[in-house]
């Protein structure tokens, strides 16, 4: 027989916490004057409820005795035992058919769950009072949700029943009889919100108790309530349990994921009860946190209501009190002044109207709400577009499963039929979720452009302004809420819950080219053209400092929109059958504002409002799976009880067999189920053997402390035997070394506040960041001296002001830029006009200069028009053959003689033209001097290094620049501005140019770090190919559109490759990605059709990553410095694996070639460990250990292992036996050094090989590793970090010197003629990590002092 398990060791509990029986007391219905008063009538009067019986887990019968003992503890926790209300004897007690006694239990009697409230219990049970009734009455159901202090929730479901086989009879002194149906209630009590579940459990314990006899009762609940006990909760995933009720089987849902809600709820009940512009006004009122009371004749709908609109209103969660149901004598309650959601019966609507002030009443049964107020406050609307985007989706949902049934015969099985159902509801559910969280992301998606991750500073003013007219008062409010304070936590943390997949998966591809881009957003032309469109656009224009007006704006009249929640009178919500009176019949009251303005906005939905891709809304909800749990077996003694739990775990074992290999998600739930039933089986070592495959498996649902104390509890043989178990031993150190009080990371939210004080240096650059004006350190720090020109080295708080004010008027005077749609016709969809000068006149005409990140055009007043200046590559700066030392002496500031005066002009020459554009700017012309400059540098920089990233950069400066000279005004402002004019005195005083063959063999540079405060080394690179697309396909049609004379990078990130999916068959890993690994364990994901950032950064650990390998078309191996192998799901972007088998850094991956099944990947570590995992078991198959340490990479080809350490080379079988070595103390022997990398090439039979200081490779033949190597010599190279051979070349990447500075260089090297062919200048830093895109282009990683990425073209 199994082990005890040990009395300290607290297991999860199952799904019942606790059973009680209720009902009047005798007392209550004894004595000759109520029989007298119930003659005749058809209800009794009320009675006072009390609890009559709890039963409690486990449930082990103490007759148990020496066949089980103490081992038998079902769940490890300390005994307890039920207690009824003891009876008297039968012969004095004539009402011996009701349970229950004068007499209070003893104390020791029984423990009650802590959240459960004994007290309160009968008054939730019994809302309405106990009636005792002359007639039988229907039998019901209601739901309770029970919070103690901590905030804590448990559930309960609570079935009424009358007791109806045969009437009692009451005898008094008068000898009269009367018959009664007396009313009780069984009360299932547990931690998880199983409202349909316990209900039909419930409805099957009521088919017995309604013709049983009274002394029975207690000993069927007892079996019901024990029953429960057994049933484990099902962890986060796709497993539910199915349990057999009789007659019914009885299906617990799972939660989806652990940030999911449990919802076992039918989630349309409120869209029957309400319209949708009443669910829109009902959730208003929860995120603006007004003080909320729901009303219905039925107590049931109270409860389920109010759960729906707490599952509508995820991943944001409601912070207050949560009360929805409150009986008679708890109505006091209502008086709270803080925010709270209580539930009442409509019988009391009236009362609570009268004596209640401040209080939204929501009456469930007839769909309508009142706002109780005595000053004229309103409940604010939602966001307009988003409102009707969630009210045309909803109207498109199918809320009556009979309309599915009409086509479909009868079912004459029950459990098919409900099955069937719950299948249907399942869906349903899915899609209102959906609906609800995009909604919310269409009310909060901007909020993530107002924050600042490093300080975790949200910018609440500046969000504000961003915000419609119509829109400020909803949003004041809810930004003042605990609820969004908790939502801006999660942003902040970068938590991947609902909101934040939803917000990924609707992104449009303009937010994700600038999640890449450094420079301040500013509406593109696309943007604006659709806003042209807009009879709306001029009522939502923010009320901020406005450009002069380009052109006339029609603006459209629109009729006024009601408040939502009006002062109404309370008779227009009391009744059930009231209806509203403010709008047309069959009109909701909340849409009588919004009727005039409906084709408006039916208009505006395909034009402003964000789409949801059909993906998304016709995503059908992820597969489920059950797991049928055994019966079990009565009586309830310890034998029983350990038969149970062995058939348990057999059936799950043998589930877990069948399973297929990539159903990882369904095998941790196994995992998880297992190891819980051998916990109460007292097998503790066989549990910790689950918990470590649910480690491997799924972390996210690894029980962490659980596992803490099943290690504590071990006693001494047991853990002796643990330690001897290699799995067992890493996974007890990784629980019990972490440290027990390991401070909490800081999660507090701070709002933005310009500075009150002087500022130094550092506190500047602080500052600045938290402003979300610029996060680059380095810029900064140039700002930081253009403002304290001819000043002390500290800036003032009046200072800071007036640049922070400049700033962000510069920017909304940018967001109300309104061209005409003449101009708009000539520039690209993705320019932005950023800069705009007051009206001018030019040789061209009088009008206004406008720049954008491409070009000059004037703007021309009178009707408007436009007037193409020049491009900025086309700015004649010098002979494109010289280098770029020369001045730009086409872009000159001059004066021009008008009459006496001297009128500064800017004079801009182009190649293609003759003509110089001349423009009389008078005060602006040195800065647009300036700019022009700078935007030209940065141009001509962004095409010699094919990086946009440049010409970012300088649209950064050029607006800093302004916001310098608007913030100064002074005479010395344009000297302080030109600080900032970097790339221009870069030009000038490092005169690098780009060597030509570099120039024609690098395609594109991206950056890994855009965004954040410096740049981030990259250290791993990895191409994963994706189906149906063309790896980097973009390059080509650049290419043809560079050669065209059109600017490439004018279409980056937006020209689809051949082979692109049309997006409404768009899957998730449909595009080939590239993976980035930075320090500090964070990786990024790009996008490698179109290099937008796919997944923005997530942690993989926290230690640096050394090697990434794709295990299979759904997985990504990371190998990290803290000796874990991190798993990556590239379908859910999500690391819920790891495999801890290592005991040092894992420092190579590799995967077994062809098609053998189950595939294999071998990994090593530092201390010369080899292991081989299955991949789909996810279990080491072989390992051995390496004669010396320093592995630092492997490689496989023909079955065998090759190995490097930093003293030999190793041919190794799979097995461990070295077959060959090549050592470096028998090649070099006077200097000191080691290997650094190798590559094979096995066609020539050669191995190339790097050692550290030396800029050399050396190739041995494999044929003989004894002979001397043949030596390449690399010119100018300082050090070798990496190497990859693609087609017949190798790629070497390292430190060497370019034109007298020391850069990161590749060298490639033809394999047959052993020459270096190519000598490219990659880098400002040394190139650290190579990676091959299908043999056709190659991406190189440089250090953090750049931290870039560049992709070559492989000839």
């Amino acid at each position: 027989m199994a082990e005890a398990v040990p009395q300290h060791l607290a297991l999860p509990s199952g799904l019942l916490e606790l059973c009680a029986l209720l009902g009047p007391a005798r007392d209550s219905l004894r004595g000759p004057e109520q029989v007298a008063q119930r003659k005749g009538v058809k209800s009794l009067s009320s009675l006072e409820p009390e609890v009559l019986s709890v039963f409690v887990p486990p449930f082990v019968s103490k007759e148990d005795g020496a066949a089980a003992g103490v081992n038998c503890a079902t769940l490890g926790k300390p005994r307890r035992r039920s207690f009824r209300k003891k009876r008297e004897r039968p012969k004095a007690e004539p009402w011996r058919g009701l349970p229950g006694g004068p007499r209070r239990p003893d104390p020791e009697d029984v423990s009650v769950p802590n959240g459960v409230d004994l007290l309160a219990l009968p008054q939730l049970c019994f809302p309405g009072g106990v009636c005792v009734a002359s007639e039988p009455k229907e039998d019901c159901v209601h739901f309770l949700v029970l919070t103690d202090v901590c905030g804590n929730r448990t559930y309960g479901d609570e079935y009424c029943f009358y007791n109806g086989k045969t009437h009692w009879e009451v005898s008094g002194p008068s000898g009269g009889t009367a018959g009664c149906f007396v009313p009780f209630a069984v009360c299932v009590v547990s931690r998880f919100p199983y409202y349909n579940a316990l209900k039909d459990c419930l409805s099957c314990l009521l088919t017995h108790l309604k013709f049983c006899k009274d002394f029975e009762v207690d000993n069927h609940i007892k079996d019901f309530a024990a029953k429960l006990s057994l049933i484990p909760s099902p962890p986060p995933g796709p497993l539910h349990l199915i349990f057999n009720m009789k007659p019914l089987q009885i299906v617990f849902p799972s939660r989806a994921d652990p940030e999911s809600p449990l919802i076992d709820l039918d989630l349309h009940l409120p869209l029957l009860c309400f319209s949708p512009e009443k669910v829109l006004q009902i959730l208003t009122c929860l995120l603006t946190e007004q003080r909320v009371v729901f009303f219905s004749s039925s107590w049931a709908l109270l409860t389920l209501v109010a759960e729906c609109f707490m599952v509508y209103l995820h991943p944001l969660q409601w912070q207050h009190t949560f009360v929805p149901i409150l009986s008679g004598q708890m109505l006091d309650f209502l008086m709270a002044p803080t925010s709270f959601l209580m539930g009442c019966h409509l019988d009391h609507f009236e009362e609570v109207s009268k004596e209640a002030d401040g209080l939204i009443l929501i009456n469930i049964d007839s769909g309508s709400i009142a706002h109780l107020s005595k000053e004229d406050a309103a409940v604010p609307d939602i966001p307009l577009l988003a409102a009707q985007t969630f009210v045309q989706r909803v109207q498109t949902l199918q809320l009556y499963h009979e309309l599915d049934l009409a086509h479909l015969c009868a079912s004459t099985d029950l459990n098919e039929d409900r099955a069937s159902r719950r299948a249907w509801q399942q869906g349903l559910n899915h899609q209102i979720q959906q609906i609800t969280v995009h909604l919310l992301v269409s009310i909060f998606r901007d909020v993530k452009n107002h924050l600042n991750y490093e300080h975790r500073v949200f910018n609440s003013e500046e969000f504000l302004k961003t915000r419609a007219p119509g829109d400020q008062a909803f949003y004041k409010q809810v930004l003042d809420t605990y609820m969004f304070h908790a939502f801006l936590k999660a942003r902040l943390s970068r938590r991947m819950d609902a909101f934040a997949q939803m917000d990924l998966h609707t992104q449009s591809e303009e937010d994700r080219i600038n999640g890449t881009l450094l420079s301040p957003r500013r509406p593109t032309i696309e943007k604006m053209a659709s806003r042209k469109s807009s009879p709306l656009h001029a009522a939502d224009r923010r009320m901020v400092v406005s450009m002069p007006n380009l052109q006339d704006i029609v603006v459209l009249e629109l009729p006024p929109r009601n408040s939502s929640l009006r002062k109404m009178h309370t008779s227009d919500c009391g009744s059930s059958h009231a209806g509203d009176t403010a709008t047309p019949a069959g009109a909701p009251a909340w849409t009588a504002g919004w009727e005039g303005a409906a084709f408006v906005c039916k208009a505006l939905l395909t034009v402003c409002s964000p789409p949801l891709p059909p993906s998304v809304l016709c995503v059908a909800p992820k597969s489920t799976h059950t797991f049928k749990i055994p019966e079990v077996h009565f009586p309830l003694v310890g034998q029983c009880v350990q038969a149970f739990h062995a058939d348990c775990a057999a059936q799950l074992t043998k589930v877990m067999g069948s399973l297929p290999p990539e159903s990882s998600a369904l095998l941790a739930g196994y995992l998880y189920l297992r190891g819980l039933v051998r916990l109460t089986q007292g097998q503790l070592l066989g549990a910790l053997l689950d918990f470590q495959s649910l480690y491997k498996t799924d972390v996210r649902i690894f029980p962490a402390d659980l596992v803490q104390r099943t290690v504590e509890s071990l006693s001494g043989p047991e853990r002796a035997q643990a330690e001897r178990t290699p799995e067992l031993r890493r996974l007890m150190s990784e629980v019990m070394d972490k440290p027990a009080d390991a401070p909490k990371a800081d999660d507090r939210v701070k709002h933005f506040e310009l500075p009150r004080t002087h500022m130094q240096l550092d506190d500047f650059v602080k500052r600045v960041q938290e402003s979300g004006i610029v996060k680059d350190t380095g810029t900064i720090h140039r700002l930081f001296a253009a403002l304290t020109v001819g000043h002390e080295k500290q800036i003032d708080p009046e200072t800071f002001k007036d640049f922070y004010n400049c700033w962000k008027e510069a920017e909304a005077e940018a967001q109300d830029v309104s061209l005409p749609l003449s101009v708009i016709e000539h520039l690209d969809k993705n320019e932005c006009v950023y800069k705009l000068s007051s009206s001018v006149k030019t040789n061209r005409g009088v009008g206004k200069i406008a720049m954008t990140q491409k070009r000059l055009f004037l703007l021309t007043e009178g009707r408007p028009g436009y007037v193409e200046i020049s491009t900025f590559r086309n700015i004649a700066v010098s002979s494109p053959s010289l280098p770029l030392s020369l001045p730009l002496q086409e872009v000159r500031s001059t004066t021009v003689a008008f009459l006496l005066l001297r009128i500064p002009t800017l004079k801009v020459k182009m190649v293609s033209k003759k003509e110089v554009f001349e423009a009389n700017l008078k005060n602006e012309c040195d800065l647009w001097h300036l700019m022009v400059k700078e935007m030209c540098a940065g141009k001509r920089l962004a095409d010699e290094h094919k990086d946009p990233q440049y010409v970012q950069q300088a649209l950064t400066h050029v607006l800093l620049m302004d916001a310098v000279v608007g913030a100064l005004q002074s005479p010395g402002a344009v000297y302080a501005a030109s600080k900032l004019s970097y790339f221009d005195k870069m030009k000038n005083e490092m005169p690098l140019a780009v060597p030509k063959t570099t120039s024609e063999t690098l395609k594109h540079k991206i950056n890994p770090s855009a965004g954040e405060t410096t740049p981030r080394g990259v250290d791993v690179l990895l191409y994963t190919p994706g189906s149906g697309l063309s790896p980097l396909g973009g390059f080509f049609l650049n290419s043809l559109r560079a050669d065209a004379g059109e600017d490439p990078f004018q279409h980056f990130g937006l020209l689809p490759s051949s082979g692109h999916l049309d997006p409404a068959e768009k899957i998730e890993d449909a595009h080939p990605k590239l993976w980035c690994a930075l320090d500090e364990g964070k990786v990024i994901v790009f996008d490698a059709s179109s290099w937008t950032v796919h997944q923005h950064c997530f942690k993989v650990g926290t230690s640096k990553l050394n090697c990434m390998v794709m295990a299979e078309q759904s997985q990504v191996w990371v190998g990290s410095e803290d000796s874990v192998i991190y798993i990556i799901n590239i379908h859910s972007m999500s690391c819920n694996k790891q495999l801890t088998d290592h005991r040092s850094s894992v420092t190579g991956l590799v995967v077994q070639d062809g098609a053998q099944a189950p595939r294999e990947v071998y990994s090593c570590s530092m201390d010369g460990t080899v292991l081989a995992w299955n991949v789909s078991t996810l279990r080491v198959t072989s390992r051995f250990q390496l004669p010396s340490c320093g592995l630092s990479s492997i490689r496989l080809h023909n079955d065998r292992l090759w190995c490097c350490t930093g003293t030999s080379i190793m041919l190794v079988t799979t097995n461990g036996f070295v077959r060959q070595e090549l050592k470096i103390n028998e090649n070099f022997t006077e200097i000191s050094t080691s290997f650094l990398g190798f590559q094979l090439i096995p066609e020539q039979e050669q191995l190339w090989a790097a050692c550290a200081g030396y800029g050399d490779l050396y190739i041995w033949s494999l044929r003989d590793l004894a002979q001397p190597p043949q030596r390449i010599h690399l010119p100018e190279c300082s050090e070798v970090n990496c190497m990859i051979r693609v087609k017949k070349q190798i790629w070497v990447g390292g430190t060497g010197l370019s034109q007298g500075r020391s850069k990161g260089k590749i060298y490639v090297i033809d394999t047959e003629r052993k020459t270096v062919e190519k000598e490219l200048v990659a880098h400002a830093d040394t190139v650290k990590t190579l990676c091959s895109a299908e043999d056709r282009y190659v991406l190189s990683g440089s250090g953090r002092e750049e931290g870039k990425i560049a992709i070559w073209k492989v000839e």
